[in-house]
């Protein structure tokens, strides 16, 4: 009798374009414009790929605050 081995899947460390894009929940289009010019990217040959903790810098340093602190102390929503 032949024993199979389940091996657990390798948790992802890089993402190709439309996977990044759909992490982001960004078009291509929209991922292309925004985010790849500011992302490190993995080049080999013809593939891209884009590391998960580009992905999670990326999006920290492009959070902003729904709200803000107004001077009187109180939150006030931000008006884009």
């Amino acid at each position: 009798m032949t024993t199979r081995i389940r091996r657990a899947a390798a948790p992802r460390l890089a993402l190709s374009k439309p996977e990044a894009a759909a992490a982001l929940g960004m078009s291509i289009n929209s991922f292309e414009r925004h985010a790849q010019p500011e992302l490190r990217v993995i080049r080999r040959g013809k593939l891209r790929l884009f590391p998960i903790r580009e992905l999670e810098r990326w999006l920290e340093e492009n959070a902003d605050l729904a709200v803000h602190l107004a001077e009187d102390g109180h939150l006030q929503r931000k008006v884009s």
